[in-house]
C-alpha cells in the first residue's frame, strides 16, 4: 500500500508542473521609451522682414591736389595751391539710415536635437537712405582778394542683400539662438559738387565748379545673431541684428579750371571723394516652414 500511495503523489506532482507550464505567463512586457520628437526646424522656409538701418562710418572725404597746365605767371601759383587745399576736406553724412523692408528664404537642418544648421539669402530696399552736407570755407592766398569754396555731397544706399550662414542652439524646442555671417551685396550711389570763386578780383569773371558722380553694386561682408521663436507648427518670427560693410569708394570729381576775363586759365585743382558705406541692421521677420526635408514622425510598435 505504502508503494501504491508513493506513486500517486508522484504522479501528482508530475501534472501539476506540466500544468503550470501550459499556463500563460503574467510577466509584463519590456518597456520600449517612446520616440523622439521629429526635428521640427529642418526644411525650406520663406519670409518677410522689416526694420531700420542707420550708417556706420558717416564721414565724406575730398582731396584735391593743384597743377599747372599753362605758364604758372603772376597770381596762378598761389590761388592754384588755395582752390586744392579748400577743396580738401572732411565732411559729415548724417547716419545715412531709414526703413528697411525685404524677403527671405533658406534651408534649416536640425541636427543633434538642440542644433541647427542653415544658410539664408535675403534681399531688401531701403528708403530715406540718402544723406547731404555742405561747408563754406575762404582763404586770401593775395592781398585784398578773397577765394571762397564750398563743398557738398550725397549719397545713399538704394538696397541691400545677404547671403549668409547660419549656427545656432534651440534653448527650448521652438526657440532658437542663432549666429550668422556671409556675404553682403548692395547698390550704393553718390554725388559731390565744389564751387569756388574769388571776391575782390577783377580780372577773374566767373566762378567755377567741378562735379563728380558713382554708382555701382558693391559686396562685402555682414555678421551678426538674432533669435527665432517656432510659435506654431510651420511658422517662426524672428528678432535679427546685423552689421555690414561694402567698402570704400573712392572716385573722381571734374577738375576745379577758372579762367580770366581773356579766356586763360587761371587755376587748376583735381578733387578726388572717398566714403565708406557700412552700417547696422535692426529687423523683425516671419518665416513659414515648408518641412519638406525633414523626416517622417516614427511610429512605435510593442
Amino acid at each position: 500500500m505504502k508503494k501504491i500511495a508513493l506513486s500517486v503523489a508522484a504522479l501528482a506532482l508530475t501534472a501539476g508542473s506540466a500544468l503550470a507550464a501550459d499556463l500563460p505567463s503574467r510577466k509584463a512586457p519590456a518597456y520600449i521609451p517612446p520616440p523622439p520628437p521629429p526635428p521640427m526646424w529642418t526644411g525650406f522656409y520663406v519670409g518677410l522682414n522689416a526694420g531700420g538701418t542707420f550708417g556706420g562710418s558717416n564721414t565724406i572725404n575730398t582731396a584735391a591736389f593743384g597743377a599747372f597746365p599753362f605758364a604758372p605767371l603772376g597770381n596762378v601759383v598761389p590761388y592754384t595751391f588755395a582752390s586744392a587745399g579748400l577743396a580738401t576736406t572732411s565732411l559729415s553724412a548724417g547716419n545715412n539710415g531709414g526703413f528697411i523692408g525685404g524677403g527671405q528664404i533658406g534651408y534649416n537642418w536640425q541636427f543633434y536635437n538642440s542644433f541647427v544648421v542653415g544658410v539664408e539669402a535675403d534681399i531688401q530696399g531701403i528708403a530715406a537712405s540718402s544723406s547731404a552736407v555742405n561747408a563754406w570755407s575762404a582763404a586770401s592766398p593775395v592781398a585784398g582778394e578773397t577765394l571762397i569754396s564750398g563743398t557738398s555731397a550725397s549719397r545713399s544706399i538704394d538696397y541691400i542683400g545677404t547671403v549668409r550662414g547660419r549656427l545656432g542652439w534651440l534653448f527650448t524646442p521652438t526657440f532658437l539662438l542663432y549666429g550668422t555671417g556671409g556675404l553682403a551685396y548692395g547698390g550704393v550711389s553718390m554725388t559731390t559738387g565744389i564751387t569756388q570763386q574769388i571776391q575782390g578780383a577783377p580780372a577773374v569773371v566767373n566762378p567755377w565748379f567741378g562735379a563728380g558722380a558713382f554708382s555701382d553694386t558693391r559686396t562685402g561682408w555682414t555678421a551678426g545673431g538674432g533669435v527665432e521663436w517656432m510659435f506654431m507648427p510651420n511658422w517662426s518670427a524672428k528678432v535679427e541684428y546685423l552689421y555690414y560693410d561694402l567698402g570704400s569708394v573712392t572716385f573722381n570729381t571734374s577738375a576745379l579750371i577758372s579762367v580770366n576775363n581773356a579766356g586763360a586759365p587761371f587755376t587748376a585743382a583735381f578733387p578726388q571723394t572717398t566714403t565708406r558705406f557700412d552700417g547696422h541692421i535692426v529687423r523683425a521677420g516671419l518665416n513659414y516652414h515648408f518641412n519638406w526635408g525633414a523626416p517622417a514622425p516614427v511610429v512605435a510598435k510593442y
